[in-house]
């Protein structure tokens, strides 16, 4: 099993794994094509994070869907790619917004470039999007501006914050379903409907994408804290930046408690900003045992139930498997229980 594909452990059934790493690979070829130009200072930075790799996440979401119909249709490879050409170019657009030095492991288009070169690429990722999708049939076309509309939204709700008569936690939540879980949403549902599926799987899978997303940004909002760099992210990096995480808002939203030292002294720490290694891992020892985190795990396990209801709408095969075990797998890497 490849690497990209090694985080969904329902992959294991031999036929599907090998179908949907196939038509991956035929999502690689098309991404580094759709990307070039004859202008180098579109081509080079468009180029750079198709190049920097990542888990095509979205786009195995895509071939994942497409199993629920033909999965064989060729309209089905150009549709995974769209939805990671619209990925990659929200990430450029993050990375100006958030003034990221890094990503996926290499420096940012922005930090390499310019803002404006980012915004440039991001804008050209977005065209080349755009050109695939008006191929794939006005339903397609209809998804996708849906998708893009969500995630102008989701931006411009993070750049306002919650504003002072608005619960931080639920801000959060409305961020994260339209700049996360609506991407991985529209890659199921558009899969599910190039491939020829009903109306009604398309929408249980676009339904199980949107809410195993934002699962999957509150795993990594806990993995930040309680996990290990095996999972491929060094504890702490949200902490050190600032970035605020499901956890930490919970916490900051509760009521102190003035009989706890440790409550007392993780509030100071994060009040303060953890200045250095030191301070980051006493606060992050200091979260582990806090009850923030338990209320974290229990809203995450509320979403994988809400996304497990959802596949029961599916025709009982290897995909439906694969997402089941997708939640299974959530589950597990961050110990929470149902």
């Amino acid at each position: 099993m490849s690497a990209r594909t090694s985080r969904w452990g329902g992959l294991g059934h031999t036929g599907l794994r090998r179908s949907i790493e196939a038509r991956l690979r035929e999502v690689d070829l098309l991404l580094r094509d759709s990307v070039k130009s004859h202008l180098p200072e579109l081509e080079a930075p468009a180029q750079h994070l198709v190049a920097a790799g990542g888990k095509r996440f979205r786009p195995v979401m895509t071939l994942l869907a497409a199993h629920f119909g033909d999965p064989e249709e060729p309209a089905v490879v150009q549709a995974a790619t769209a939805v990671e050409l619209l990925h990659l170019a929200s990430l450029h657009h993050d990375d100006v917004i958030d003034e990221a030095v890094l990503r996926r492991g290499v420096p940012s288009v922005n930090a390499r470039w310019g803002n404006l070169t980012a915004i440039r690429s991001g804008n050209f990722l977005l065209a080349r999007s755009a050109r695939i999708i008006a191929g794939l049939g006005e339903e397609v076309i209809h998804a996708h501006r849906d998708l893009l509309l969500r995630l102008i939204r989701g931006q411009a709700l993070e750049a306002a914050g919650p504003g002072a008569h608005r619960d931080p936690v639920e801000h959060y939540f409305d961020v994260i379903a339209d700049k996360t879980g609506v991407l991985i949403a529209g890659a199921g549902r558009i899969g599910a409907v190039v491939a020829g599926a009903d109306r009604a799987t398309a929408d249980a899978v676009g339904a199980f994408g949107e809410r195993i997303g934002v699962a999957f940004q509150i795993a990594d909002d806990i993995l930040d804290i309680t996990g290990a760099e095996e999972f491929g992210k060094t504890p702490g990096t949200d902490l050190r930046q600032g970035v605020p995480t499901l956890p930490v808002l919970i916490l900051r939203a509760s009521d102190p408690d003035t009989t706890d030292p440790a409550d007392t002294r993780l509030r100071a720490l994060l009040a303060a900003g953890p200045e250095n290694d030191d301070r980051v891992e006493e606060a992050l020892a200091l979260l582990r045992g806090h009850p923030a985190v338990t209320e974290a795990r229990a809203r995450l396990a509320h979403l994988v139930r809400e996304a497990e209801g959802q596949l029961t709408a599916l025709p009982r095969s290897p995909a439906r498997k694969a997402m089941d075990e997708l939640c299974r797998s959530l589950l597990a890497r961050t110990g929470s229980v149902r």
